[in-house]
């Protein structure tokens, strides 16, 4: 086998772990969420946009999309992780503002929602 064989074998297999020992999500997740609007770096390095449609999720790997959908009305959108978060008690995810705001939630500023990954 040659050296660039070898690596990119071993580099396929280190990416495979890696990715073996991420958590999925297997089936929907329902449960309360909340919404936030700051202007800090988020944990994933990004500055935080509260026009993104993205979401804070304690576990999901950055850059995972999920499908949210609010049970109280029925919309639903596709956010992106890139924070961690929640760390209010009860709450399973964090909403940017523009996300929080399709979801119709804004004034209530937390709602019941169930999300399910994107393939």
């Amino acid at each position: 086998m040659s050296q660039r064989n070898f690596r990119r074998a071993a580099f396929a297999l280190s990416t495979l772990a890696f990715t073996a020992a991420l958590p999925t999500l297997a089936q929907a997740q329902c449960g309360s969420a909340s919404w936030y609007a700051l202007t800090s770096t988020t944990a994933s390095g990004e500055r935080m946009n509260p026009a993104a449609m993205t979401a804070a999720h304690r576990k999901l790997p950055f850059g995972t999309k999920i499908k949210v959908t609010n049970a109280a009305n029925g919309k639903a959108v596709v956010v992106r992780i890139n924070d961690r978060g929640p760390f209010a008690k009860g709450r399973i995810l964090d909403l940017s503002k523009a996300a929080a705001s399709k979801l119709g939630f804004i004034r209530a500023g937390h709602t019941k929602i169930c999300l399910e990954a994107v393939k």
